[in-house]
């Protein structure tokens, strides 16, 4: 039961941290700390990734209108727009997926530490403040996602790129950094990044579950209720955290995100340092 309900906070932080630009990463890590799964450490980690299907999840069930391709309203037919947004999100996707697919596993040896946690959050932190206050009063050039084009998809891609190399930048946060450094919208930044996380999201868990039934895994009938909790959880509390960040920055700019992350990123590295340095 114990189990459980530590999936239930997990899944919480998860559908929380996800949309928000703060790191799902980090606050995994620290929570973590405390709420340890009494699980394998393969289970464990690759809960940590497909729980985040739960959360992509609630993007689609709220976006399902403008995600769907086709419509059937008189009669069946193919709406182009959409068609070309998903050619758009998919070139946005090359970067992360080819990249991922490649050096996942060396990318996670090198980097999944906290002080690259901490880093992160604190580097990315800098940035929203700084492009707020550089962006203050500029009108954004780009204020639809159809406004968006194959070259400005690819750039915003690379940023999340570097999101998939190091954790603790936030998959959010960094395609939402390098959206409003191009010149697009808060809310357009925002909805092309729930899009973009789709395939990511998607591509990463798929990954993560092959690599673990490959290595010769198998989940108990315990196990299996742990990550169905967090991923229901994790696809409620995203509903929730999405419609609160939507209607936030429609009056309110990325700045509080950036002091969080770099309160956030201080405390992983003073807490980590201080438990290294009293073992």
């Amino acid at each position: 039961m114990i189990e459980f309900i530590k999936a239930i906070i997990l899944g919480i932080v998860e559908g929380i941290t996800e949309w928000l630009p703060i790191s799902s990463t980090g606050h995994m890590i620290l929570v973590d700390e405390f709420l340890v799964l009494n699980t394998t450490d393969a289970f464990k980690d690759m809960f940590f990734v497909v729980i985040q299907l739960g959360a992509i999840l609630a993007v689609v069930v709220m976006y399902w209108g403008r995600l769907i391709p086709f419509s059937f309203k008189d009669g069946f037919h193919w709406d182009m727009d959409k068609i070309s947004m998903w050619l758009k999100i998919l070139v946005a996707s090359i970067p992360a997926g080819v990249i991922g697919i490649l050096f996942d596993d060396v990318f996670t040896a090198l980097f999944y530490n906290y002080v690259t946690v901490a880093i992160m959050l604190i580097i990315f932190g800098v940035l929203f403040i700084v492009i707020e206050n550089n962006n203050k009063n500029q009108r954004p050039r780009v204020r639809s996602i159809e406004k968006i084009n194959y070259k400005l998809a690819f750039v915003i891609g690379v940023f999340q790129l570097i999101a998939a190399v190091f954790p603790g930048t936030s998959r959010s946060g960094a395609t939402i950094v390098g959206a409003l450094m191009l010149g697009v919208s808060r809310t357009v930044a925002a909805e092309f990044t729930f899009f973009l996380a789709i395939p990511a999201m998607f591509g990463a868990s798929a990954l993560k579950m092959v690599k673990f039934f490959m290595d010769g895994q198998v989940m108990t009938g315990n196990e299996i209720g742990i990550l169905l909790t967090g991923m229901v959880v994790a696809f409620i509390v995203s509903i929730i955290a999405i419609r609160f960040l939507m209607s936030y920055i429609k009056k309110n700019d990325f700045k509080v995100f950036g002091w969080y992350r770099i309160i956030l990123g201080i405390i992983v590295l003073l807490y980590f340092a201080f438990t290294n340095f009293m073992a």
